[in-house]
């Protein structure tokens, strides 16, 4: 249900402050006997950890905050003994994290590695809980990116691995086999290293390219050869992200890969597993939209797990007897919420509390498919405004990445900008992920052109539709989104009637110059080598066009944002202004590349709504 009418800006602006202060919460971890959980919520503003027991009747327990750093918390991760949590901390609300190792009960915190200048990836605990893996990487170009187990009660570093850039996914019972992830984006590859021999052997033998998102390592079930299996979600070789299954000796691997789930329309995303390697949690993205299964690894039958209270579910986390899980979901209605549920009688139970939403009726998304004007097939999600009965003013949003999607998530921006009379489209263009292996390498180096031609195609879709009035679209984005906006405007100067680019690339050379090492190294196979294909990035970086920008346009930018620089949003800014074009500056001081506080989104929010609602020319509501 939606309202009927568009709702006066100024109630809206207040309506958005309260979706952002809808709280959260996300990144489940569990204890061994999953009667406690630990997440991450921000329901005093900021991401922080919380630790309550899992009840599974009556009332949700109160939960306890853990408050051991003034900067944002990304990830939590129990350790299998139970005596610790291992947190990812945002240092300063950026792009580098801090680990930190902390009691479950909020004492003894301590800083394992990280600083600001120096990024610590957290990794994943040892099956004993002893030592936590935790990634350095890079400083310098040509440096390698190094991996420690590292004890959290003495903070001691032990040297595992090292590589361009690794990630390492997961460790073997008896600390011997390292599975790592290495390689530029799109064309990584999975090994397993043996640290008793000093050996890396290839995980994926042929399948050297393409995305490896997990990989774990368990028992073998009876049928299967070796003592160990690696449990693999990849496209590499693949059409789409499959479920692999490869055998291992102990000293390396045996035999050839095996696919245990697949699908044609869609994509496997996130993968569990019970300690045993008997079950395995399987969730499916299905064109945005989450299915979940059980996977018997003896008999091979898969079990859908139905009953999924909202469209997307994230973190889903498999005890370690594989009889429950935990996991957060949310829809367009609802911020996300930790839910329960028991594997033998897929019963759901909520076990965050949740806040109080104001009253008003959200605006459900339609899933729309489209063509491209090559004829690639492409989707998004549509907030039409409440209402309307004739074309009016439109914003397209484009997400980062290029490889992030548009799902129907909790997005107090699309509600609040639909709200005030604002038909929002969300594309997921050429280089999307969620749609198979082809279209998520669409749009590399030469193809970005491609990616600009499908914005053009999502504006005509509106267009087609009769929500948008061909002379009120407004284009937006975040990341590399903002970096479209920016690209749309100055390419295609006469399309579009305003612009809000959200920490975009305005020039690639000096992002490539300022970004994070590990950033630059790995995005070449999406944007192009910065001297190889240096005429190239010179052509689409939109501040080389920028005197073609005749759009009013609004730029935002994080004060403290390190993957893409804050030079970025500087550099198009006062360019324009030297022109004389019409350009509003925000910059969010204390945040990174992400913003994390509610007080930021807020600002965000109100400075996004008056802006467009100013250059689409609202009507005003009585």
């Amino acid at each position: 249900m939606t309202n009927q009418v568009p709702v006066p800006v100024g109630e809206v602006i207040e309506l958005a402050h309260h979706l952002v202060e809808a709280w959260g919460s996300w990144g489940p971890t569990m204890t061994p006997d999953a009667r406690r959980v630990a997440f991450i919520s921000d329901r005093c503003g900021v991401p922080e950890v919380w630790v309550q027991e899992v009840v599974l009747n009556g009332q949700p327990p109160e939960a306890i905050r853990l408050k051991f750093s003034d900067d944002p918390v990304v990830a939590v991760r129990w350790s299998p003994d139970s005596a610790w949590l291992a947190c990812a901390v945002a240092t300063h609300g950026g792009v580098r994290t801090q680990v930190w190792a902390v009691r479950p009960d909020g004492t003894d915190a301590r800083l394992l590695a990280g600083s600001p200048q120096l990024h610590a990836e957290l990794g994943p605990w040892t099956r004993s809980g002893h030592h936590v893996i935790i990634t350095i990487p890079s400083v310098e170009p040509g440096e390698q990116t190094r991996s420690f187990l590292v004890n959290p009660a003495d903070a001691a570093m032990v040297p595992v691995t090292e590589g361009e850039l690794i990630h390492v996914l997961d460790v073997s019972v008896e600390e011997r086999l390292i599975v790592v992830r290495d390689g530029q984006r799109g064309q990584e590859f999975c090994e397993v290293f043996d640290r008793l021999t000093d050996q890396h052997h290839p995980l994926l033998p042929d399948r050297s390219t393409g995305t490896t998102e997990v990989a774990l390592l368990r028992p073998s079930p009876p049928t299967a050869p070796g003592p160990l299996t690696a449990y693999v979600v990849t496209d590499a070789g693949l059409p789409r992200r499959q479920l692999i299954a490869m055998a291992l000796s102990v000293d390396g691997v045996q035999g050839q890969p095996r696919t245990l789930a697949a699908r044609e329309d869609a994509e496997l995303e996130n993968l569990d597993a019970d300690d045993a390697g008997r079950r395995l949690l399987l969730s499916w993205n299905v064109a945005g939209c989450s299915e979940l299964e059980l996977l018997d690894t003896t008999t091979g039958q898969r079990t859908p797990l139905r009953g999924l209270p909202g469209l997307v579910a994230t973190d889903p986390v498999l005890s370690r007897d594989g009889n429950s899980i935990v996991m957060a979901v949310e829809g367009p209605e609802r911020p996300r919420e930790l839910w329960h549920v028991e594997t033998s009688t897929h019963r759901w139970t909520r076990i965050t509390s949740t806040p109080r939403l104001p009253r008003w009726h959200t605006i459900e998304p339609t899933l729309e498919t489209y063509r491209a004007r090559d004829g690639l097939t492409l989707t998004g999600w549509l907030y039409r405004a409440p209402g309307a009965r004739e074309p009016g003013p439109a914003a397209l949003y484009l997400h980062g990445g290029p490889e992030g999607q548009e799902r129907p998530t909790f997005n107090p921006q699309h509600q609040a900008m639909a709200t005030a009379g604002i038909t929002v489209f969300a594309p997921n263009v050429r280089g999307s992920s969620g749609f198979g292996r082809a279209f998520v390498h669409a749009d590399e180096v030469h193809h970005r052109y491609d990616a600009f031609e499908d914005v053009l195609a999502s504006a005509d879709h509106l267009i087609r539709l009769g929500v948008a009035d061909p002379a009120r679209i407004a284009v937006t984005g975040r990341s590399y989104g903002g970096y479209l906006t920016l690209a749309s405007l100055a390419f295609f100067p006469a399309v579009f009637a305003a612009g809000v680019d959200i920490c975009g690339m305005s020039d690639l050379h000096t992002f490539y110059r300022d970004t994070e090492p590990w950033i630059a190294a790995a995005a070449i196979t999406k944007y192009g080598h910065p001297e190889r294909d240096r005429e190239l990035l010179h052509a689409i970086s939109p501040l080389r066009q920028a005197h073609r920008i005749t759009a009013p346009l609004l730029v935002i930018h994080g004060e403290l944002d390190t993957n893409v620089p804050l030079g970025e949003a500087r550099q198009i800014v006062t360019t324009l202004e030297k022109l004389g074009r019409p350009v509003q500056y925000l910059q969010l001081a204390g945040e990174g590349h992400e913003y994390r506080r509610a007080h930021s989104r807020k600002m965000l929010i109100t400075t996004m709504l008056q802006f467009l609602s100013k250059h689409l020319e609202l009507v005003p509501q009585p």
